[in-house]
């Protein structure tokens, strides 16, 4: 075993955790299960009082049983929703092994097919991946458009208006599903060729 301070590589630390969930104590407490248990003797309590209780009462403790199972519902639906944004707001995914060149030939192919959403992401994803080949960013799989403008900014303190203003842009068109127009995307490779020193 080895002892702290431990720094495993991403494939190491997916090996770790996968050997840490298997253990069997983690499996003995099954959360739904003891929810839907607790569920199961919540109602079944509430039925027998509702049982021996005035019309009434039984009303108001139907509804409010109601209300927290509806309460519970929309707590849920948020989570999930919340856990997928949070899961694909990556810049260039991990799996994704693109060099600058390829996602650049993307962008101005797109750009030329009126296609300027899909410029505007695979510009800037070339511009993220273009700045990690040159060693002016460190490798960052799964980096937000955010953590990427803040890196590029730091290297690049004069073009930090524009890299802010560009990360906004991918992140509005990539997440928020806003149309771009051709300036934008034109913007984006200019940013990438005065950053590449092209322009």
């Amino acid at each position: 075993m080895s002892q702290p301070p431990l720094d495993p590589s991403p494939d190491e630390a997916r090996g770790l955790l996968e050997r840490e969930l298997v253990r069997p104590e983690y499996h003995r407490h099954d959360v739904l299960g003891q929810v839907l248990d607790w569920l199961d003797r919540f109602v079944s309590g509430t039925v027998d009082a509702a049982s021996g209780s005035p019309p009434l009462s039984a009303f108001a403790a139907m509804v409010a049983f109601l209300l927290l199972a509806l309460g519970l519902g929309w707590l849920l639906s948020r989570a999930r929703r919340t856990a997928r944004a949070q899961r694909g707001r990556e810049v260039v995914s991990a799996d994704e092994v693109l060099t600058a060149a390829d996602l650049r030939r993307r962008a101005e192919q797109a750009l030329a097919d009126g296609r300027h959403a899909d410029a505007v992401v695979e510009g800037f994803r070339a511009l993220a991946v273009r700045q990690v080949e040159r060693g002016w960013l460190d490798d960052l799989p799964g980096a937000t458009a955010h953590e990427v403008a803040l890196a590029v900014g730091t290297a690049h303190p004069g073009a930090r208006g524009r890299v802010d203003r560009t990360a906004a842009v991918f992140d509005a068109v990539r997440y928020g599903d806003r149309p771009a127009t051709r300036d934008q995307a034109t913007e984006v490779l200019g940013l990438d060729d005065a950053l590449a020193g092209r322009s």
